[in-house]
């Protein structure tokens, strides 16, 4: 019986081995391992990253941003020992570097007087071109602004001895006549306009009575800023007083949006009459703004064509608010 007993064990354990052989294991795989059969891991997981959430988003509502707008810094030098940035009020010496203190602000009569040494002192000619350089303030109420605009003026004292030549169109013959007996280039209607696309014609100014313009559309890319509007004054049924002015007058214009340059005197004209020029034209350029918002000039040059510019007051030749259009300004 103990026989039969061994043999069955041997049997049992005989075909266990069996079985772990052909699964490619050991018993002394089981028991022992060898250090090759580890898993070995040669990359890193990934770690994800937490979404940002904005400052200004709260529970899925997103918040206005707010728009910062830079502010232009005014520097204040009122009861200041020196200007803010330069070395003092005014230079102690008669040799200077200019960059270091502000540019003085003269009056008119001294400006021009600066001007005639100048020219004394260079040894340049007396008769060379006086410019007037005027930056303006073009705001007007919130976001509006003043449309840039052209201008004749008269000047009491002329700089140009030559007559413009201006052609008058108008198909009236009484008018007509008038035209020419008050010195018109060339006087007619819709036939001039055919002339004038072909250069048979030409003038430095064109005025026309307000029922011929709308005939007159053909020139309009021919004539450009020459042709006749009534902001220009360049249209209206007054013709000896339009010829009058475009005659002897003198056109300037707002360029680079603030800016206008104008030439309106020679050095050898006396200091009454060159005075006499800027105070027609400051008032003419100011009439383009109301008074009530302000001084439309705000920075006035005065120069040679051979000299530095000199800062100079327009204060006295701006045209002041009444009483009435002051209070309706503070209200």
């Amino acid at each position: 019986m103990a026989v039969c007993i061994r043999h069955v064990v041997k049997v049992v354990t005989g075909s266990h081995r069996c079985l772990l052989a052909n699964t490619g294991h050991s018993l002394t795989s089981l028991s022992k391992p060898g250090p090759g059969h580890l898993a070995a891991r040669t990359f890193a997981a990934r770690t994800a990253k937490k979404e940002t959430v904005p400052k200004n988003v709260k529970r899925g509502k997103v918040e206005k941003q707010e728009t910062v707008e830079k502010v232009e810094r005014k520097i204040d030098n009122t009861n200041r020992h020196k200007p803010y940035g330069l070395t003092a009020w005014e230079p102690v010496d008669d040799v200077y570097l200019v960059r270091y203190y502000p540019r003085p602000v003269y009056e008119v009569g001294v400006a021009i007087d600066k001007l005639k040494q100048f020219q004394q002192l260079d040894f340049t000619s007396l008769q060379q071109s006086v410019f007037m350089d005027l930056k303006l303030d073009m705001k007007l109420e919130k976001k509006k602004k003043v449309d840039a605009f052209v201008s004749t003026v008269q000047l009491p004292y002329a700089v140009n001895s030559d007559v413009n030549k201006v052609v008058v169109f108008t198909e009236d013959p009484r008018e007509a006549e008038v035209a020419r007996a008050n010195g018109a280039a060339f006087v007619g209607g819709v036939e001039l306009v055919e002339d004038i696309l072909e250069d048979k014609i030409s003038g430095d100014f064109y005025v026309a009575v307000p029922e011929i313009v709308s005939r007159l559309l053909p020139l309009k890319n021919k004539l450009r800023k020459k042709f006749p509007k009534t902001k220009r004054g360049s249209v209206g049924s007054d013709i000896p007083k339009m010829l009058e002015i475009f005659k002897k007058g003198q056109e300037y214009m707002v360029q680079g949006e603030s800016y206008v340059r104008m030439r309106i005197a020679t050095l050898d004209m006396p200091k009454e009459q060159i005075m006499a020029n800027i105070e027609t034209i400051i008032k003419d350029v100011c009439s383009h703004k109301p008074v009530s918002f302000g001084p439309f000039i705000e920075r006035a040059l005065l120069t040679s064509s051979t000299s530095e510019a000199l800062l100079f007051d327009s204060g006295p030749f701006i045209p002041k608010p009444t009483e009435d259009e002051a209070a309706e300004a503070r209200a």
